[in-house]
């Protein structure tokens, strides 16, 4: 039997670093998947470069070859290569590639939700390896804060097949945060979602610290008076205090964002000085009137 030349299968030197290896493998298999490549020898080609990356992902396999080139099997090198496993592409019901992954893992491989999966044969196809799955959370500020249970559908773009997921949030999941799926992922792997908070029309989100504006009017700023600021759990009545200027901050205790081990944050609501675009006769005679009489002198 001739030898096979595993390196040059995968297109790199035989000084390659695993890295290299897993990298060549995936740029390979992304290119030759029966499932995007229906060329003549596509599907020949990607169980070449499959049985290449079986041999030298594995360091004992690896080395072995090394030694004894594509017949360390059977010379002592303990492996149990591709050459013992056969797959029969043509008689999955037509199927082609898929209909493999439907056979050993009911339905569970291919890329989902954007992300690439490869399936990894593990040990000459004896046991398959899990890989984890990687996908988007996107939640309204008041989703994160309140929690509870949400649903996530994630869609194959090559298959058009869609899963959906039911998740469990704990209250105050945070911009970033990843949340663990077990088993829930691609070939029995996990699954993780990272929380992606979606921009607030009114609030903005510091820590565990909510931050808005409330508009005052100029009387409201110089004498002082009640308004109502929105939070979370809907809008409240607070004081403002006399003299306030443009920027300042009232702050409501407790009425923030929900810590991750209880309690809340606290909400700021920052003063912003709003004034009429247009005024009465009787709105820009007081006006003028204060101009002439008051004293203070902002500059």
């Amino acid at each position: 039997m001739p030898q096979k030349d595993y390196y040059s299968s995968l297109g790199v030197d035989r000084n390659a670093s695993p890295e290299d290896i897993q990298r060549a493998y995936r740029k390979l298999a992304r290119k030759y998947h029966p499932d995007v490549n229906r060329a003549s020898g596509a599907e020949e080609r990607f169980k070449e470069i499959s049985e290449a990356y079986e041999v030298l992902k594995d360091p004992e396999k690896r080395k072995a070859y090394d030694r004894y080139g594509s017949a360390f099997q059977g010379a002592g090198g303990g492996g149990r290569g591709f050459d013992n496993v056969h797959f029969d592409f043509g008689d999955l019901g037509g199927g082609g590639f898929g209909s493999i992954f439907e056979t050993f893992f009911g339905g569970r491989g291919r890329r989902r939700g954007g992300f690439e999966q490869f399936v990894d044969f593990g040990d000459a196809g004896h046991a398959h390896r899990a890989h984890d799955e990687e996908a988007r959370l996107a939640l309204t500020l008041e989703e994160a804060a309140a929690g509870g249970t949400r649903e996530l559908t994630i869609t194959d773009p090559m298959s058009g097949r869609s899963r959906t997921h039911k998740v469990k949030l704990p209250p105050g999941v945070k911009q970033g945060q990843r949340i663990r799926l077990a088993g829930r992922g691609s070939s029995g792997g996990d699954l993780y979602l990272t929380v992606e908070i979606r921009p607030h029309e009114r609030f903005r989100l510091e820590g565990d610290d909510l931050y808005t504006t409330v508009a005052v009017t100029p009387w409201e700023a110089a004498l002082g008076g009640e308004v109502k600021v929105p939070t979370l759990d809907g809008p409240v009545t607070v004081k403002v205090p006399a003299g306030a200027s443009t920027g300042r901050k009232i702050r409501l205790k407790g009425k923030g964002f929900p810590k991750p081990k209880g309690g809340r944050g606290d909400l700021y609501a920052e003063v912003r000085i709003a004034v009429p675009q247009k005024l009465t006769p009787r709105e820009r005679e007081l006006f003028e009137e204060l101009a002439r009489v008051s004293r203070f002198r902002p500059r």
